[in-house]
């Protein structure tokens, strides 16, 4: 008889489901720690929107905040043309977490309230708000930006502004479509691009008629990227008789009937998920006439401001959102002996996306602190946002991308999986540079501001000048600037406005961050000692500074 040997005992067992060297949950973290951010709220005049910043960048790392975002991106907007008896509804059903995010915005006053407050800096704590609030989802921050938007435009026309106005700032979210001046609050969105146009919206083929009442016109046409489509109001161009035209479309009438707005798609989009986009169809629309006949383009060119602004917002806080997320990996896993937080090529990666974050955060500011002194009446600051604010639009909104990818490779393949957030954040990224005009767009604004208007190329050296004599590299990049523009091309303005962005951001860090912050960033971007990747800082810069200012708690 044979015997079978009994199987041979491994020299020492394991558990193959323990989990090592894996980071801990982020959450909650607090998404207000940013001290770039605070700074820059105390520097553009709303200091005393501190603690209110802290309170909701407590609430946006909240567990309860982050499930909200996920959920909302996982349960995607459904469309809803008809009741169950064949009754034209065109609805869009969303996800009960983007209510939660949608109605905790509007309460922290993220849409149009500032528009309704006095105080010096109502703008800049709005802004500052969805710096931190956008660490959860930024496919709500379009409602909320549009509705932003619209009260300057509506302004043009104040008998609209009187009834529409008080609704649009309020704090009260009411998703449920029902006769606007019968809600406490309103949500606005806007329908300007078609299809054989879209930046190009005098091109646009809708049609607007006037009607016997006075102001009331009929609009025909299909409009082809219509964002949050259960707003309440429309912002929309079309060709009136006197040329094209800005118009107020309600979803529902004064009499309670539903105004014609077909619905006939939802956007299969790349990223920005939890958001729905449309293509409206209209049909004897009724709508009211915002500004006069044929001056349409003028009457949105506040609009285009305040949404080019919130593309700049939107960029930078993803841009920080994604480093808190890569920072806090990198100190929690290990390899080849060591924590990857401390070996020196990780740490010359993270301080490099931690400038370009705060590059952005604190550009970001400056233009929110223009804005609120441009409404104001400041002439001067004015004209400084009608430049910076197209320039800021360009670069940080293409810069996102890149860094975005960047910092989820600092999570290696942990970062490609969706569970972990990034593949999200990285699929929003290139929305901001699209949104308001992609880059040639903007560029070419920047071109067309400097020859209509020869006060904003003085309002922006008139900026740089305040840091003049600070630092060699900076005072020759606006020599160079200076050539520059006395020899600018359209062929080259995308080089020309990348140029006025890093020269501005180099300005503001000289200024207002701390001397290694300021000596690495002007050292990479402006003296040349600079790689064509992240991660490729000269040795000379002080990466434990940099990385000890950006990083929650340090590095």
């Amino acid at each position: 008889m044979v015997s079978t040997p009994a199987p041979a005992q491994p020299r020492q067992q394991y558990a193959t489901h323990d989990v090592t060297n894996q980071p801990p949950a982020l959450t909650p973290y607090d998404a207000s720690a940013d001290t770039a951010l605070l700074e820059g709220l105390r520097r553009e005049g709303a200091g005393w929107a501190e603690e209110g910043v802290r309170r909701l960048g407590l609430r946006a790392g909240s567990e309860e905040a982050q499930e909200w975002a996920e959920l909302a991106n996982v349960h995607e907007p459904v469309l809803r043309t008809h009741d169950r008896y064949g009754n034209r509804v065109d609805e869009v059903d969303f996800h009960p977490s983007w209510h939660h995010l949608m109605r905790a915005a509007v309460a922290e006053g993220l849409a149009a309230t500032p528009w309704a407050q006095d105080r010096p800096g109502a703008h800049v704590a709005r802004t500052a708000g969805g710096l931190v609030w956008g660490h959860t989802d930024a496919g709500h921050g379009c409602p909320t930006s549009m509705t932003y938007a619209a009260v300057p435009a509506l302004r043009t026309q104040p008998e609209l502004a009187k009834i529409y106005e008080p609704l649009l700032t309020s704090r009260e979210y009411e998703p449920e479509l029902r006769v606007p001046t019968e809600k406490r609050g309103l949500l606005a969105g806007m329908g300007m691009t078609e299809k054989q146009g879209g930046s190009d919206v005098r091109t646009n083929t809708t049609t607007a008629w006037p009607t016997a009442e006075p102001g009331m016109y009929a609009l025909r046409g299909h409009k082809w990227f219509t964002s949050a489509p259960m707003c309440d109001v429309f912002l929309v161009l079309a060709q009136a008789p006197e040329g094209l035209s800005c118009f107020l479309v309600p979803r529902i009438l004064p009499d309670g009937t539903r105004n014609t707005f077909r619905i006939q798609r939802l956007k299969d989009k790349l990223g920005n998920r939890s958001n729905a986009s449309s293509e409206p169809e209209f049909d004897g629309t009724v709508a009211w006439l915002v500004g006069s006949e044929g001056r349409g383009v003028k009457t949105i060119i506040e609009m285009v401001n305040c949404t080019r602004l919130d593309c700049v917002m939107m960029s930078a806080t993803l841009m920080r959102k994604t480093l808190v997320e890569a920072g806090h990996h990198v100190r929690h896993r290990s390899a080849f002996g060591a924590r990857l937080v401390d070996q020196p090529l990780m740490r010359n990666v993270l301080a490099d996306l931690a400038l370009e974050s705060e590059a952005a955060t604190t550009l970001t500011l400056r233009l929110a602190g223009a804005a609120d002194r441009a409404v104001r009446a400041d002439a001067g600051e004015a004209a400084f946002r009608r430049i910076a604010t197209a320039v800021g639009k360009y670069w940080v909104t293409k810069r996102g991308p890149a860094f975005t990818a960047e910092a989820l490779e600092c999570l290696g393949g942990n970062g490609y999986v969706e569970e972990s957030g990034m593949p999200r954040h990285y699929r929003e990224a290139p929305l901001l540079s699209i949104w308001e005009g992609s880059g040639n767009v903007n560029a070419l604004d920047v071109l067309r501001a400097l020859r209509r208007d020869p006060g904003t190329a003085q309002a922006l050296f008139d900026e740089l000048a305040l840091a003049q004599g600070a630092d060699a590299r900076l005072d020759a990049a606006v020599v160079r600037l200076g050539e520059k523009l006395a020899n600018g091309t359209e062929s080259g303005a995308r080089r020309l406005v990348e140029s006025m962005a890093l020269t501005l951001q180099a300005s503001l860090l000289v200024r207002h961050a701390p001397p290694a912050v300021a000596d690495a960033f002007c050292a990479s971007r402006l003296g040349g000692d600079w790689g064509h990747a992240f991660g490729t800082l000269p040795d000379a810069a002080d990466l434990d500074a940099v990385l000890n200012r950006a990083l929650p708690g340090g590095s």
